[in-house]
Formats: C-alpha cells, sequence, structure tokens
C-alpha cells in the first residue's frame, strides 16, 4: 500500500512539535548505536521525518544515493564533538535525524 505522505498534515504537526535543537554531546550515546542518521540543509527536515515514518523507500533511496540522507560519519561526529554543535533533531523510531543548523546569512 502507497501511503500519502503530503496529506498526513497530524502527523506532520506532530513531528514538527517534537522537532527541536539538541546539544550533539546529548546525543552521542545514539551516534554509539548507529541511530543517528544525517539530513542534509537542502531538505525540510520535517518532511524527511514523515517520509520515513510512512516508508516512503523512493524518496529515501534517492535522498541516500545523491547523500543527501546518510548514517552520520566517524568525521561529522568528530567535527561536531570538537565544535559542541547543536543540531536540530527530529526521532522516528528507531532513528534520530539530525541536521546542522542553517547558517544565518548577515
Amino acid at each position: 500500500m502507497k501511503t500519502n505522505p503530503e496529506k498526513d498534515t497530524e502527523l506532520h504537526d506532530k513531528i514538527n512539535r517534537e522537532t527541536g535543537r539538541v546539544k550533539w554531546s546529548e546525543l552521542e550515546r545514539h551516534f554509539a548505536s548507529g541511530s543517528v542518521v544525517y539530513v542534509s540543509e537542502e531538505l525540510d527536515l520535517i518532511d524527511v521525518a514523515l517520509r520515513i515514518a510512512h516508508d516512503d523507500k523512493e524518496s529515501i533511496t534517492q535522498w541516500m544515493q545523491s547523500g543527501k540522507v546518510a548514517k552520520v560519519s566517524d568525521q561529522q561526529a568528530q567535527t561536531w564533538t570538537a565544535a559542541d554543535a547543536t543540531l536540530w533533531a527530529s526521532v522516528v523510531s528507531p532513528f534520530v535525524l539530525v541536521q546542522p543548523e542553517k547558517r544565518q546569512l548577515h
């Protein structure tokens, strides 16, 4: 059965409410268990979470092949640890999706 994430406003709103800024240091134990997934700044974190929740394999596969969605690498983790980074995070069990904060242009 093909689901329709675009029309699932209830789940979209729930994910949006549960998404927030989190220090990387608070996510390191999840990273150690392999459950932290990087989401490129080019994508909407809420949309990615919604599509994962709906098991939208087509979109997820496309993003993974283009490198826009991937397991957090050791290099990314080291960089975020060194920078004491704060990331946007959204939980779609069993994954924690993270996205660097978009840089503000002044």
